[in-house]
């Protein structure tokens, strides 16, 4: 029977069993190997895998008190990540361990090249300290130095937030994953993204426990960013990347320095956006975007909830009274043919470009949806 090389393993499935009566490890083997033949096909046969050497030596711990039998079972694997798992899942519907009933529960399945490459950054910054005062050393230090930081990215909550070390009372929150790595190779590391333009409500929970500055693109869609998340959170302090200039492009140097240069939420939206907010298509006249204000916020939220989970959009006119509710799927080829013009409208999912440029042709003046896919326009954008 061949063996599978350590060298190639790439999980390690860990599982544990529960019987009563005695056993022997070549019970639990058998078992296993017996009871999920023919389960998964001729291609994640177990007895099979193994002669390929896609699945290494099982091992089995057993432990005997009384009339119990508990034990730990390790199986390594060199399949995929979808293989593994069905394999895994295949594990767990054993119901007998040679004559007595059992149930295995599958703990969890350990990525082993990720031990691999812990292992190897550890080693390297041990290396390291041999090469000081060669002419490569400060170059490996980087780059090692860079590895452990941006190996320290995790994901937070059920949204699956990257983000690094959380844990003070201060907090960065940036736009996507790629600012993230780029503020922890800089050497700040209390930093968490949002995955997109949405707020997500682990960020919102944040807020309430903790200081938070907003770091924002420096171009026009970093501003309403900053607009949409400071309706929906506790946002204390506001930075901005330099104009034109996204977070994730910046140097170390520049991202320190717009730290620095942070300033209080509300200031920065009385000095920037005050003077920058928008103004809105009606026929050939404009209109200024005042119309957002605090009262019809609420009125609008109001109505944006009970119309979450309908699939649809609802327009408004200037009263915020509805004139129509439409398919969400149908606002880009309602509003290209209707004659109406909608002052707002409310959608229940995510705002395409092609939505916002026939919202924008339609003299719409303010779009709110549960996500953008662009921030790029002349209208009010709100989110929920």
């Amino acid at each position: 029977m061949a063996k599978i090389s350590p060298v190639s393993i790439k999980y390690m499935i860990h599982a544990s069993f529960r019987v009563e009566g005695a056993l022997e490890k070549p019970d639990v083997i058998g078992a296993i190997f017996g009871q999920t033949e023919g389960l998964l096909g001729a291609d994640l046969e177990m007895r099979e895998l193994q002669k390929e050497g896609k699945i290494g030596r099982i091992e089995v711990e057993l432990e005997r008190k009384d009339k119990i039998t508990t034990g730990k079972i390790k199986i390594p694997t060199a399949l995929d990540q979808s293989e593994t798992t069905l394999i895994a899942a295949a594990v767990e519907t054993i119901e007998k361990i040679g004559p007595c009933d059992s149930q295995i529960e599958v703990e969890r399945i350990e990525d082993v090249r990720g031990s691999k490459r812990d292992y190897i950054i550890e080693r390297a910054k041990k290396l390291m300290g041999e090469l000081k005062g060669t002419t490569d050393s400060r170059e490996i230090s980087k780059e090692i130095k860079d590895s452990a930081r941006t190996a320290g990215v995790k994901e937070y909550g059920e949204e699956k937030l990257p983000h690094g070390d959380i844990s003070g009372d201060e907090v960065i929150v940036v736009e996507g994953r790629a600012d993230v790595l780029n503020l922890m190779r800089a050497g700040v590391s209390n930093v968490i993204a949002m995955n997109g333009t949405k707020l997500p409500e682990a960020v919102k929970a944040l807020s309430q426990e903790k200081e938070i500055t907003l770091f924002i693109d420096g171009d026009r869609g970093g501003k309403l960013i900053a607009q949409n998340v400071m309706e929906n959170a506790r946002i204390k302090y506001i930075a901005v990347a330099p104009d034109g200039k996204e977070v994730e492009e910046l140097a170390g140097k520049e991202i320190l320095m717009c730290l620095r240069k942070k300033v209080p939420a509300e200031d920065f939206f009385s000095s920037r956006l005050g003077s920058r907010i928008s103004e809105t298509k009606t026929g050939n006249s404009t209109a200024s975007s005042s119309f957002l204000n605090e009262k019809n916020r609420i009125i609008i939220k109001e109505i944006a909830r009970k119309n979450e989970g309908t699939g649809k959009a609802v327009l408004l006119n200037d009263f915020l009274e509805e004139m129509k509710n439409v398919p969400a799927k149908s606002l880009a080829s309602f509003l290209k043919k209707t004659r109406s013009s909608p002052s707002v409208i409310i959608l229940d999912g995510t705002a395409t470009k092609s939505t916002i440029e026939f919202a924008e042709d339609a003299g719409v003046r303010v779009l709110a949806a549960k996500n953008f896919t662009t921030t790029d326009t002349s209208l009010e954008l709100m989110s929920f």
